[in-house]
C-alpha cells in the first residue's frame, strides 16, 4: 500500500525558517508564515522536511485513495518559493491571471520573491482555496494536531 512521504510532524516552523540560508529567502518566508496565518487562521505546522501548511483536511478519492494535507501551505526551496493551493479550483486559475510573475505546476505555484506578486491576490489565492476545500471536503477540514 502507498504511505505518503509528506505527513506533518512536530519539527519547528520557527526554526527551520531560521535555518534559511538565503537573507532574502528567509524574509520572504516570514512574510508568507504572516500572511498565510493572517488568511487560514490556522497555526503553521510543517508537513515533511521543508513544506510549512496550515490546516490539514482529509480528502479520499473514488479510486480509494486517501489521506491527509494542508489546507494552503509554502516552501522557501533553494531555486524558488513554492506555494501550494488546492488544484481543482476554478477560482484559481482566474486569480493567477493577475498574480504578477509566477510559474505554475501541477498543483504549485512559484515565484522567485514576495515582491513579485501582488500580495493581496496571494490571500485571494489562500481564501480561495480553503473555501474550496471546505465545500469540496464537507466534514474533512481539521485544525492541524497542536
Amino acid at each position: 500500500m502507498y504511505e505518503l512521504k509528506t505527513k506533518q510532524n512536530e519539527n519547528s516552523v520557527l526554526e527551520f525558517i531560521e535555518s534559511i540560508d538565503n537573507e532574502k529567502k528567509r524574509e520572504d518566508a516570514w512574510r508568507l508564515l504572516d500572511i498565510f496565518t493572517e488568511e487560514t487562521g490556522f497555526p503553521a505546522k510543517m508537513w515533511g522536511p521543508s513544506m510549512i501548511g496550515f490546516g490539514s483536511y482529509h480528502y479520499k478519492y473514488k479510486t480509494g485513495h486517501e489521506g491527509d494535507s494542508f489546507l494552503a501551505g509554502f516552501s522557501p526551496r533553494k531555486a524558488k518559493i513554492s506555494l501550494y493551493f488546492a488544484p481543482g479550483d476554478n477560482q484559481r486559475e482566474e486569480l493567477l491571471k493577475k498574480f504578477g510573475k509566477h510559474t505554475t505546476g501541477k498543483a504549485c505555484v512559484y515565484i522567485n520573491k514576495v515582491n513579485d506578486i501582488d500580495e493581496n491576490i496571494l490571500r485571494k489565492l489562500i481564501q480561495a482555496s480553503v473555501s474550496f476545500l471546505k465545500k469540496t471536503y464537507p466534514g474533512g477540514i481539521k485544525e492541524a494536531s497542536e
